[in-house]
């Protein structure tokens, strides 16, 4: 999630300077967000990566019956092993190879395609759940919004919980796009993520 890091840090700045610069003489009202988990936690965010899901499941379906293929084909060669040729064997051998390296190269071409669509998902969000931050800060008289959901400089070490607007700005940002929330999960399910299980964003869950 490099990229989504560097698109909430660059906003989270342009907050900062465009409150503090409508308001040089009063007094600083500052607030606390976590951007990355408010962007995650909006329902247009959960449909969305719900879509994505399905989208690679086929994909991950593949790659499955791939590997248990694969699997299948080494319990044979290991029980047979002693009853086939040597070139036999070897002929064996070559074809789990190259299966093996077709389940390394399809995955990673999955796992690349996955972060990309997640990126471009998370991205297509957080550009409106920022505008709906900047309107809410302005509202609201704030001067500085910081980011407290990031590695990322500025490091919040305290915040009031008054100071924290994240589920404000969540709320908001549903009631504008009219995204209802996303059906209930049965219990003790995890989401999937891709075809080689890369995990979810935070706050997505």
């Amino acid at each position: 999630m490099k990229r989504s890091i560097a698109i909430l840090a660059a906003l989270s700045s342009g907050f900062a300077l465009c409150a503090a610069a409508q308001t040089p003489a009063a007094p600083a009202k500052i607030a606390v967000i976590a951007f990355q988990a408010a962007v995650t936690q909006t329902n247009e965010f959960q449909r969305n990566f719900a879509d994505l899901q399905k989208k690679f499941t086929p994909k991950r379906d593949q790659l499955k019956a791939l590997s248990t293929q694969i699997d299948t084909l080494k319990s044979q060669l290991q029980a047979q092993g002693d009853t086939l040729s040597e070139a036999e064997r070897a002929s064996r051998a070559r074809i789990i190879d190259d299966k093996e390296k077709q389940l390394q190269r399809d995955g990673e071409d999955a796992q690349n395609d996955f972060q990309q669509e997640m990126q471009d998902t998370f991205a297509g969000v957080a550009t409106k759940v920022g505008a709906v931050l900047t309107s809410y800060a302005q509202q609201q008289g704030f001067t500085v919004v910081l980011d407290g959901g990031t590695q990322q400089a500025p490091v919040v070490l305290y915040a009031s919980p008054t100071s924290d607007i994240t589920k404000a700005i969540v709320d908001a940002y549903n009631v504008k796009s009219g995204v209802p929330p996303p059906p209930a999960e049965p219990a003790a399910t995890t989401p999937r993520s891709s075809p080689s299980a890369p995990k979810a964003p935070a706050g997505a869950h």
